[in-house]
């Protein structure tokens, strides 16, 4: 994400110390959050950050929102900045607290969520020596943060809450760790604003080398097949206007990965789709029959490329990243473009448009085999036999009643892969999901946090009875705080991505599956009873002709939050499907059913 995105550090004329209030180290951390404009934050106190908590009772500008557990925190800090491109906020105590932030931290690390997780830390006189509720919480989150700081002196810590927020909202975003001592809260120092810190060697290159542009646009006026692969960088760049643009400009077809749903509209001409295990026909065999990659803000994941050596075997490849170590690191880059995408874009744009003023490109003979596929392999899904609701058209029925203005945030599994693919999106930051690191438990916090970043949005939590039992607790914390999500659980009563592996590779075996939840089974629990002790309206569905009706319901509902449980079908699976591990020409459309693929491909 570019740095103006990010919320500036205000810098008025710079005080001395001897002119500066004296605070508090915990006085300095809700100072400091405020003056960097931030009004939510996600938080569960304990002893270790409990002298932050005192001052936070009295803070004007800053809405603390008390979550049931940490992770919800960490999970509603990503959604709040994934749904506002802001940076999303948690606050836990030290120990076990810090710890049930970790899931949250590597989540946004792998989908490059801007985050500061603030901690409180044991005295700095008892650190080392196994105290009560001591964990290195610096340690332990040292590979799944951007960077990470430990505060001892009272002094230092405004300038360890700013530079946190430029490290975690510049370049590639991430999640940032402050942690802070005891004693350095409870400690006086001059409150001394805006701070000053150095942050030695991170210097995000913003800007492309001229002549890489010039290499890459030269590359895409020859090719005959090219595709534009987008991937979560756009959205993160906030540079879908770009994207657009550039993509009318060559005419090229673009694919959106898992992260970038909403990056290019789903209703434009020239989108295929999405690409990888789960992705369309069109889109799959699109990239890997490709002469020209021009991947953008995309890191070329296993589950896009499938096994990554017979991956796109006769494509070159572009790759636009502002994170130089995502270059190269898969797939070999013919032409590497370190650089900010919107910048990046901009200049791809105006180079490309200069050489091919006179004859443009010509990828008539790729359009029409594409248009083919599209033609022959329709997004669709197979009705149910047993009864039951089929889970696409539920998802499917949500987001055409809802609408492109809605936010979506999904947990992992089979409803995560329904959602991306039967929900149009036309806008981005209007899809969140867990995708690098595909953590269950992630939609309902998320939602939460979405729906207090953007609290005139509809926000719809779409999860799994699986994933769902991981952090309803979260139920509460809406309730109570005038956060009035929707949630839809698919609730197929069972481990439903796990089960259809299983019938797939494992002889349906189903081994440990079977949640108990659903359709003719004990209901442990009862969804409707549990949503209605958290307060929330309660609706369960199990006729086709209840969907709409229900959907209706929650939509209209805005004084709490919405829970229906859809009961559905547990036999529904998810295709078109890359078995894991081949080629992504074995893409399967349905079971038992590949479609045919070049040979000499």
């Amino acid at each position: 994400m570019p740095a103006e995105s990010a919320p500036a550090v205000p810098r008025p004329p710079a005080r001395t110390s001897a002119q500066a209030p004296v605070l508090t180290g915990a006085e300095a951390v809700v100072r400091s959050l405020e003056l960097l404009g931030v009004t939510d934050v996600f938080g569960l106190p304990g002893g270790a950050i409990l002298p932050v908590y005192d001052p936070l009772l009295s803070a004007t500008q800053l809405r603390h929102i008390l979550v049931r557990h940490e992770q919800g925190a960490g999970h509603a800090a990503e959604g709040y900045a994934a749904a506002s491109g802001k940076v999303g906020v948690a606050i836990a105590t030290s120990g076990p607290g810090a710890t049930n932030l970790v899931t949250a931290i590597a989540d946004a690390y792998m989908d490059s969520v801007p985050m500061v997780a603030i901690t409180g830390q044991v005295f700095s006189t008892l650190m080392g020596t196994d105290a009560f509720q001591e964990a290195d919480i610096v340690g332990i989150t040292m590979p799944i943060t951007k960077h990470s700081f430990l505060v001892k002196d009272a002094s230092e810590i405004p300038g360890a809450i700013a530079a946190a927020f430029e490290v975690a909202s510049t370049g590639r975003p991430g999640p940032v760790l402050v942690d802070i001592t005891k004693d350095a809260q409870q400690a006086e120092a001059p409150f001394v604003w805006p701070p000053r810190y150095d942050l030695p060697g991170y210097r995000p290159v913003t800007k492309a080398h001229g002549k890489q542009i010039q290499a890459a646009v030269a590359l895409l006026a020859e090719a005959r097949k090219p595709v534009l692969y987008v991937g979560g960088g756009v959205i993160r760049a906030r540079a879908s206007e770009e994207l657009k643009t550039f993509a009318e400009a060559t005419g090229a077809p673009v694919v959106t990965t898992l992260m970038a749903r909403g990056a290019f509209p789903d209703s434009h001409g020239q989108h295929l789709g999405m690409p990888g295990m789960h992705g369309s026909v069109p889109a799959v065999l699109a990239l890997q029959e490709s002469d020209l990659i021009v991947a953008l803000g995309a890191r070329f994941d296993d589950r896009v490329t499938g096994k990554a050596a017979l991956f796109a075997p006769n494509a070159k490849v572009v790759h636009v990243d502002i994170d130089p170590a995502e270059i190269s690191k898969i797939r070999t880059a013919d032409v590497p473009i370190v650089g900010d995408l919107k910048e990046v874009l901009v200049d791809l744009d105006t180079a490309f448009r200069s050489a091919t003023a006179s004859d443009g490109a010509d990828y008539a003979e790729w359009w029409a085999y594409l248009r083919g596929l599209q033609d022959q392999y329709p997004l669709g899904y197979t009705p149910t036999t047993d009864g039951l609701l089929a889970p696409q058209h539920i998802i499917q029925r949500i987001g055409e009643l809802t609408g492109p203005e809605g936010v979506y945030a999904a947990g992992v599994g089979q409803h995560q892969m329904w959602a991306a693919q039967f929900i149009r999106y036309e806008r981005p930051n209007s899809w969140l999901n867990s995708g690098g690191a595909g953590t269950m438990g992630y939609s309902v916090p998320a939602a939460m946090g979405a729906k207090v970043a953007q609290p005139d949005r509809v926000v719809w939590a779409i999860d799994g009875d699986g994933c769902f039992q991981m952090t309803n607790q979260e139920l509460a914390t809406c309730a109570l705080n005038d956060i009035p999500i929707k949630v839809a659980i698919i609730n197929n009563s069972s481990l439903g991505m796990v089960r259809q592996w299983q019938t797939l590779f494992y002889d349906g075996r189903y081994s440990n599956t079977d949640l108990q939840t659903g359709h003719d089974t004990v209901r442990i629990p009862d969804f409707v009873k549990l949503a209605e002790a958290y307060g929330c309206l309660a609706i369960r569905v199990e006729k086709e002709e209840e969907i709409d009706d229900a959907i209706r319901l929650a939509l209209e509902t805005n004084d709490r939050p919405v829970v229906i449980d859809f009961v559905v079908s547990a036999d529904a699976m998810v295709w078109p499907m890359v078995p894991q591990g081949v080629s992504n020409s074995y893409v399967q459309y349905a079971r038992d059913h590949s479609p045919a693929f070049s040979e000499e491909d």
